[in-house]
């Protein structure tokens, strides 16, 4: 490692966990016994010399996210205010000697000093003079941890005060970080790497370990082996291919991982719900913008095919930048690959070969992401056609199935097809329902219930038109191989064998019209039987 240490890795990957750790690890008075048993105790000489041996200045700027700089710049000094307070009270405890009373008075004045409305130079000068501080009272340099650092330079890009922001970090790293002889050596994380030349200018090349450097790729998220033996220790094995499914898929460096909040958050699910299904837990933790822009780019430079290959379970080679500022990630498409991957949207899949890096999504958690992206897309454009949607409805109301197979291949040429890797045959029929769905809540006046209790199982797609007593069933099924003649008997047999048009009848509709709707790529069969 180097004086100055960063870690760029997505959200949820362990992060914070990790610096919790360090502080625990290195901190003066710290609880030995939290690492008995754990591969580090088994290194004497190593504990011998770090545990327990540096005074520690830990901060976090992840929660400092603010609508207007003023504001951003009171929540960092109530976060540098609370690390005082925190150093106050362990030099306050019983064991330590409090024979250095001036070093002491000086950081009790610190701690009441942040309380106020400083200048920004106290600020810039607060991490510095905090290390000062420490090293004046236990003789020995400090350790400076920084978590999240680049969270406010997201915020500010957002809300228009960015270039204040890189101001004041830029200042408070300088002093921090560059040429302080009270620092031993300082690690910062953060989700990007924000360009050297607007946030490390002056510093001596801080060492960075990005999501392709080698050097501690398997410290953040879980291994193969870890979640192996986490399932077995809840026993919970019987789940490893659905969890490998859903949440491995990332690599980092050379080792291969998976998103530790995933599993963590759905072995804890498990154990209340043990029939419960792999859900989104990372995807939820905070917006998916990014994805809107990467998708909105898809007629401005980026291909509808570089889409459905990913989609689809292939990859794409492209040139990362890991170097990048917030106010500029969205200006280019190149921009905007390296972000999705930085972020992890997407992973690399072997080797980097200079810059250029082999792309894919990593696991069907975030592959969900990118179809409901598609799906809301499609939706969007579908409502600005009104004329053609009222076509399609016509169609389908008066059981002119050849109108409404014509009408649907015309939309499916419109947007991005599954294809035939990645997915399970009911996840791609899930995509063509999506479809289906969407352009049905065209007609406000339309009821239609998607995956509806009827007969003996669940029928796609409920339409019922209660003014003119009519109902309709839509059973959608996938074509293996492009075989629409099967495809629409299984989904005609379907409908007969599980009744759902019993509750139909019962109701007193008049019309019952029965579609089977077979698809593939983006083409599609439909046939009818009218009750």
């Amino acid at each position: 490692m180097g004086e100055v240490n960063l870690f760029t890795r997505p959200r949820r990957f362990g992060k914070s966990l990790n610096m919790s750790m360090l502080r625990a690890f290195f901190e003066i008075g710290c609880d030995k016994t939290l690492f008995d048993g754990l591969d580090i105790s088994k290194e004497e000489d190593l504990c011998r010399e770090y545990m327990g041996r540096f005074p520690v200045v830990s901060v976090s700027f992840k929660g400092v996210e603010a609508e207007d700089y003023e504001t951003a710049r009171d929540m960092m000094i109530e976060v540098i205010n609370e690390e005082a307070r925190r150093l106050q009270y362990v030099l306050e405890s019983d064991r330590f000697s409090l024979e250095d009373k001036k070093t002491f008075s000086v950081l009790m004045k610190v701690s009441v000093l942040m309380k106020g409305n400083i200048d920004q130079g106290t600020l810039c000068h607060s991490l510095r003079r905090l290390s000062e501080l420490l090293r004046k009272h236990y003789g020995q340099k400090a350790i400076i941890l920084i978590d999240e650092y680049d969270v406010p330079l997201a915020k500010a890009s957002e809300r228009g005060y960015y270039e204040r922001m890189v101001t004041l970090i830029r200042g408070m790293f300088n002093q921090a970080l560059k040429t302080n002889d009270n620092l031993q050596f300082a690690v910062l994380t953060s989700c990007l790497r924000v360009a050297k030349e607007s946030i490390f200018t002056g510093l001596n090349n801080p060492k960075v370990f990005s999501v392709t450097s080698v050097r501690f790729d398997e410290y953040f998220g879980f291994t193969d082996r870890e979640v192996r033996e986490m399932l077995g220790y809840y026993g919970l094995d019987n789940w490893y291919d659905s969890v490998r499914g859903w949440y491995d898929g990332y690599r980092f460096g050379n080792v291969d991982v998976y998103c530790p909040w995933d599993v963590i958050n759905f072995c804890d699910d498990l154990t209340d719900e043990p029939d419960l299904e792999p859900r989104d837990y990372w995807s939820n933790t905070s917006g998916n913008d990014i994805v809107r822009y990467f998708m909105e780019k898809v007629d401005k430079g980026l291909t509808r095919g570089e889409i459905e290959a990913l989609v689809a379970g292939e990859t794409v080679t492209k040139e990362v930048r890991e170097e990048l500022t917030y106010d500029n990630l969205y200006e280019t498409a190149g921009n905007l690959w390296s972000v999705l991957f930085m972020t992890g949207y997407l992973t690399m899949r072997g080797k980097p070969v200079g810059k250029r890096v082999e792309l894919a999504i990593p696991n069907m958690e975030i592959r969900n992401i990118f179809t409901e992206r598609i799906m809301s897309m499609f939706k969007e454009e579908a409502g600005k056609d009104g004329k053609r949607l009222e076509e399609f409805c016509g169609a389908l109301r008066e059981g002119k199935a050849g109108e409404v197979e014509r009408l649907l291949n015309a939309y499916l040429g419109k947007t991005i097809s599954i294809r035939d890797t990645f997915v399970r045959k009911p996840q791609k029929e899930d995509f063509y329902h999506g479809i289906l769905l969407g352009i049905l809540g065209f007609k406000e006046d339309w009821y239609v219930k998607s995956n509806r209790e009827s007969g003996d199982g669940y029928s796609d797609l409920v339409v019922r038109i209660k003014r003119e007593e009519i109902g309709i069933i839509i059973e959608v099924k996938y074509a293996e191989k492009g075989n629409f003649e099967a495809a629409c008997r299984e989904a005609m047999e379907q409908i007969e064998k599980d009744g759902y048009t019993a509750e139909l009848r019962e109701d007193g509709f008049r019309s019952i019209y029965k579609y089977g709707i077979a698809c593939f790529k983006k083409k599609c069969k439909v046939v009818i039987e009218k009750e």
